[in-house]
């Protein structure tokens, strides 16, 4: 089940087509955002444009689903709140760990890869 881009999220899903981590970023307070909107979250100001983003990232939260969604059963069951290095906030997976909180310390440094052209995270140094 893929998300459906809308006129306000498609240059940031084509952005994940190409392997590439996209959000806003407003042209008159220089400060990046997330989730899309057509005026910067911070001053208003309808200059803004999209932006590839390094894609680093930290840990902020997480739980563990023990019990996917149906049709869901591939996808990470860590779902989390990373923060970009950028500083915006998003929802997310985290792949390429054993699913323990052990292994999930709070600002475990990520980086976004992608997964059926949906970015997801995974600790930094692992390769998919």
């Amino acid at each position: 089940m893929k998300p459906q881009p809308t006129p306000e999220t498609a240059p940031y899903w084509e952005g994940a087509r190409q392997g590439e981590l996209r959000v806003q970023r407003c042209g008159a307070c220089g400060r990046h955002y997330f989730y899309p909107r057509p005026a910067c979250r911070y001053c208003f100001s309808q200059e803004v444009h999209w932006v590839t983003v390094s894609g680093r990232a930290r840990l902020v939260s997480y739980v563990i689903n023990q019990r996917p969604m149906p049709g869901l059963e591939g996808l990470s069951p860590v779902v989390a709140l990373v923060e970009l290095d950028e500083g915006p906030r998003l929802m997310t997976n985290i792949m390429g760990v054993e699913p323990t909180p052990e292994n999930l310390p709070l600002d475990l440094r990520l980086q976004v890869c992608f997964q059926d052209d949906v970015p997801v995270f995974q600790p930094e140094g692992v390769t998919a």
